[in-house]
């Protein structure tokens, strides 16, 4: 039997281990690297690994893993929240440039399908690198970022159609249009049979999985549904991907969403990889020399023509021309959609070899670019559109004003979500007047109507901040999610105002003393709190009597929560520590011949070393903070606290036999 694909594969895969690394320590999207191992290492560069037919296949149930975890996340109710720009603007860009792209290739010779096929091709940008470079950016909730993300949930949807248009072969006989109406048909038939069967049967049958609690079972049913799903489509002349879209979309609707999205996410991002890399094995580098002025020309073509189609379409749907362009600027670009359906294209027959490998190059060039064209779109705009940047900045700023005119000795809420919401009725049954700001357009409307004091607005801009009176604020409650955010709201309020209180809201402590050290009053952890809370019910429970508990949350509050970070660490822990060794609780049995049994505490030469016995254990008898007179015997346990480099230094030195521990303990 030949095995040498696997040869290919375990090549590749070493490829990408290093290059997803030096993509990391470069902050690159990992998707570069794949497609620059795919062309380096393909039959058209170096011809280290060929572009087999069973690497493909492998290959392309990344993309079928991809679009069922994208059928996970879509759901009408998500669809109908954001049915304006969604359906509104996302369908209005799929469908625009799909037709002027397609007019195009028809004038230039190509069928109608596949001029239909690259119109899709061409409407696609990149969830993965938008997504993920926006919230690097901290502007994924701002007003371009969520029209960027409601385009791209609808293209998400739009890859289907033109996935089927793509899948199937050319057939000189069948009118074009019959073809086109075909595939659409067939698509809308699988997609309601899949969905009836799913949900008479998907919901039960993960119940009975559920009972009994195997992870491995669970797996493994998800992975047959997944794999079995887009068999059946396959089967109906149609691509696996949309069998796995539609089984996504099942198994969204169900309570087992997120689990289901943990099990499947290794195999996505695994498979996914390998696909990008037989995408850049596609290309033929000895055309570069040829068609260069043609692939340039193309990639300019649709970077200027993405960036004004959307700005366009962003302008009728009554948003300034700052918003319009900066939305424009980052969906420029091609999509790993866009390659998923080229590839199907070109091994269809439904478009040209040499048209195919110019909108490749096209395609890869522009994801290459696409990065820096995303964290650049402010500067650019203000560049090319300097006075409507400003009349933008002007109108929200003058909104807030508005919003906080007249106001004194108010708390300005920088994040209005459910915490900052929660906070604001606490004020209100005070008397206390607030303003708050968000960046969810949907959620401001929402409380405007109300008649709530709440405006549009990037907590985190100095002006903005200035502009909801800091200079005469009280306090300032920081609810955004992320500590990026908190800490340009801490450097900008500080700026400003040095006394003022200012509470910090982080979902865990990893962050708090920086937090402090930035100039926050006070950090509230999430996860502690939520400690405190379960532990001082369950205390009230035992009958502890209140004052006591309430003094005891105190004196733990008091101590920046000292006490819950005194943790014994699991494999978890250690993993997640990164190299950061945070401190943690060691446990140590005296022996008979130990250098510390018979030694008071306080002899143990401990202080230096920055390391606490915070418990000691004797007879069955445990004693919170011995003292230091507390002499120590044989068989005692010592709950210690500190570094876990420390720690260890430690534990050698009061288990040792010997003198020379004597002398270095004792210093």
């Amino acid at each position: 039997m030949d095995h040498g694909y696997l040869n290919d594969i375990l090549i590749l895969f070493a490829a990408a281990v290093a290059v997803v690394v030096v993509c990391l320590r470069l902050k690159l999207p990992p998707i570069l690297g794949y497609l620059a191992i795919g062309v380096s290492m393909g039959p058209y560069g170096l011809g280290l690994v060929d572009d087999t037919e069973r690497t493909r296949d492998i290959a392309e149930f990344g993309v079928v893993f991809l679009l069922f975890t994208i059928g996970l996340e879509f759901s009408l109710s998500q669809l109908m929240r954001m049915k304006g720009v969604v359906l509104g603007l996302g369908g209005a860009q799929v469908i625009v440039t799909t037709a002027i792209t397609a007019v195009v290739g028809v004038y230039f010779g190509m069928t109608l399908e596949g001029a239909l096929i690259l119109g899709g091709v061409v409407a696609m940008s990149s969830t993965a690198l938008v997504i993920k470079q926006l919230t690097d950016q901290i502007e994924l909730h701002t007003r371009h970022g969520r029209n960027a993300v409601g385009i791209l949930l609808f293209q998400d949807v739009m890859v289907i159609p033109f996935l089927i248009l793509a899948s199937t072969s050319v057939n000189a006989e069948t009118p074009s249009t019959l073809t086109v109406i075909s595939a659409v048909a067939k698509g809308a038939l699988a997609l309601g049979l899949i969905l009836i069967i799913g949900r008479w049967v998907l919901r039960p049958l993960f119940h009975s999985v559920a009972r009994f609690r195997s992870t491995e079972l669970f797996t493994l049913t998800v992975l047959l549904i997944t794999l079995g799903s887009a068999w059946l489509t396959e089967q109906l002349g149609l691509s696996l991907a949309l069998g796995a879209f539609v089984a996504g979309m099942m198994m969204g609707e169900t309570e087992f969403r997120h689990q289901v999205e943990a099990e499947v996410r290794p195999f996505r991002d695994v498979l996914l990889g390998l696909f990008f890399i037989t995408v850049g094995m596609l290309l033929d580098l000895k055309i570069l020399p040829t068609y260069w002025v043609w692939i340039l020309l193309l990639l300019t073509a649709l970077i200027l023509f993405k960036v004004v189609v959307i700005a366009v379409l962003c302008r009728l749907g009554g948003w300034n021309n700052a918003v319009s362009l900066r939305t424009g600027l980052v969906l420029a670009h091609g999509g790993e959609f866009g390659f998923a359906i080229l590839t199907l294209a070109i091994s269809g027959g439904n478009i040209e070899q040499h048209y195919g490998q110019v909108v490749l190059a096209a395609l890869l060039i522009s994801m290459a670019i696409s990065p820096l064209l995303i964290r650049a779109n402010g500067r650019l705009a203000a560049r090319l559109l300097p006075q409507a940047v400003t009349m933008s900045k002007d109108a929200v700023r003058e909104h807030v004003e508005v919003t906080a005119h007249g106001l004194s000795g108010h708390v300005i809420i920088c994040g209005y979500g459910r915490l900052g919401q929660t906070i604001a009725r606490f004020l209100e049954d005070e008397g206390i007047n607030f303003v708050a700001m968000d960046l969810d357009p949907v959620l401001i409307q929402n409380a405007v109507k109300a008649k709530e004091p709440v405006t549009y607005g990037d907590a985190s801009s100095l002006d903005l901040l200035k502009a909801a009176g800091l200079e005469h604020a009280a306090a300032v409650m920081v609810c955004t999610d992320g500590t990026g955010p908190a800490f340009k709201i801490l450097h900008n309020v500080r700026s400003v105002n040095s006394t003022i209180p200012i509470v910090v809201r982080t979902r865990d402590d990893s962050e708090l003393q920086n937090l402090l050290d930035a100039g926050a009053t006070e950090v509230i952890p999430e996860i502690l709190e939520a400690s405190l809370m379960m532990a001082s019910h369950l205390l009230f429970l035992l009958k502890v009597p209140a004052a006591r508990i309430f003094s005891k949350v105190r004196q733990v509050q008091r101590g920046r929560y000292e006490l819950m970070h005194q943790l014994f660490p699991g494999v978890e822990d250690s993993l997640m520590a990164g190299g950061n060794s945070p401190a943690e609780l060691h446990a140590i049995d005296l022996s008979s011949d130990s250098w510390a049994t018979g030694r008071e505490i306080g002899a143990l030469g401990l202080t230096g070393q920055e390391v606490n016995i915070i418990a000691m254990q004797r007879n069955g008898k445990r004693t919170p903070h011995p003292a230091d007179d507390t002499r120590l015997e044989s068989g005692d346990t010592l709950i210690l606290y500190g570094i876990p480099s420390t720690l260890d230094e430690v534990e050698r030195q009061l288990l040792a036999r010997t003198t020379e521990s004597e002398v270095v303990v004792d210093g």
